[in-house]
């Protein structure tokens, strides 16, 4: 695909992402650490929306600046649900191959989360 295709591509796949969640962009996905990563997101904060504020690519790989909000309605690495609304900043790298995410590598501001759920 190209750059641009790259581009729509994420685009999409966020869209869909937050029309549905995990189940609705799981056929774009084979990076089982991406699936796992959902789901343990899912679970802490069910039916969270991915907002991608910029976005960059090249080659097979598209880079977004974005965020995750949501509301803390599950347990949180032991953590119990505190029903505070948090807005994360993360920056993830998205590799593709056959109309497909294949691999990840993301950083997110966990100290940020941790401070509005009021764990640090």
């Amino acid at each position: 695909m190209s750059i641009q295709e790259n581009k729509l591509f994420i685009r999409r796949y966020f869209d869909m992402f937050n029309q549905g969640g995990a189940e609705a962009v799981a056929q774009l996905i084979t990076d089982q650490h991406l699936k796992d990563h959902i789901a343990f997101f899912e679970g802490a904060f069910p039916g969270y929306q991915l907002t991608a504020k910029e976005m960059v690519a090249e080659g097979d790989k598209v880079v977004v600046d974005a965020l995750l909000t949501g509301t803390h309605k599950g347990s949180l690495m032991e953590m119990p649900p505190t029903g505070k609304q948090v807005e994360v900043p993360f920056i993830i790298v998205y590799r593709l191959a056959g109309g497909k995410i294949v691999d990840h590598t993301m950083v997110a501001d966990q100290a940020s989360l941790m401070q509005q759920l009021s764990a640090t």
